[in-house]
């Protein structure tokens, strides 16, 4: 049995209203995520027979959507899921032994789950911060810049239930280092950015100069009226 609790279903209404009456099944990927979220990082087949009674669609519908986006998980995962990034850039930066040391650390091979319930460990594809590789998502957080010994500290901090806290970026590189600036540190865009519109043209010349009806004469083509 799967049901909201009575503050979610304050943004089951919320995430509803996004969308016309008519299309409710808009709402079934963040409503996936909502529910997901509620179980503790997984959606149980009842959540999902819910989620198709809200936006009134057949239950495969919602089906269809959970099992094809891989961040929707159909088991359970542990307090602290691992998600470490296997891509090129990672891998050349070190993913394998990240990934060996999470690994021996926790004697758990990818895809499981420690006995306490604690961990799981999931090798992903791209995460999208190559620039700080390798790195791993944890939960909702990117921590990048890994080391074998960074790994391990991170690791213990969660057993310990303290976590690192996230950077000013919303990420934090665990070398130090300040969002993805090098070891030079900053090195451009030293200046406020200019405003919107600042290299676009301006409404009068977007006005249209030729007739739509004579664009293949004025473009030079020939053809015959008959």
């Amino acid at each position: 049995y799967f049901d909201f609790t009575i503050e979610n279903y304050e943004r089951v209404n919320n995430i509803l209203n996004r969308y016309p009456g008519n299309y409710k099944q808009a709402a079934i990927i963040p409503l996936l995520d909502l529910a997901q979220r509620q179980c503790g990082g997984w959606v149980p087949l009842a959540a999902m027979d819910k989620i198709a009674k809200i936006v009134e669609q057949p239950p495969m519908a919602v089906y269809e959507v959970c099992t094809f986006y891989t961040m929707f998980n159909r088991t359970k995962v542990g307090k602290y899921f691992i998600q470490l990034c296997g891509t090129t850039p990672c891998m050349i930066c070190g993913s394998e032994e990240i990934k060996q040391t999470i690994e021996e650390h926790l004697q758990i091979k990818e895809g499981e789950t420690t006995p306490d319930g604690l961990f799981t460990l999931r090798e992903v594809e791209c995460l999208g911060s190559c620039a700080n590789a390798p790195m791993i998502q944890l939960n909702d957080d990117y921590y990048e810049c890994l080391s074998k010994e960074s790994t391990i500290a991170l690791l213990e901090a969660c057993k310990k239930g303290t976590p690192p806290e996230m950077g000013k970026w919303g990420s934090l590189p665990m070398n130090g280092q300040v969002s993805c600036e090098g070891p030079l540190g900053k090195t451009s865009l030293f200046e406020e950015p200019p405003g919107p519109g600042k290299f676009m043209r301006s409404d009068e010349e977007l006005v249209a100069k030729i007739n739509p009806a004579d664009v293949k004469v004025q473009m030079g083509y020939q053809y015959d009226e008959g």
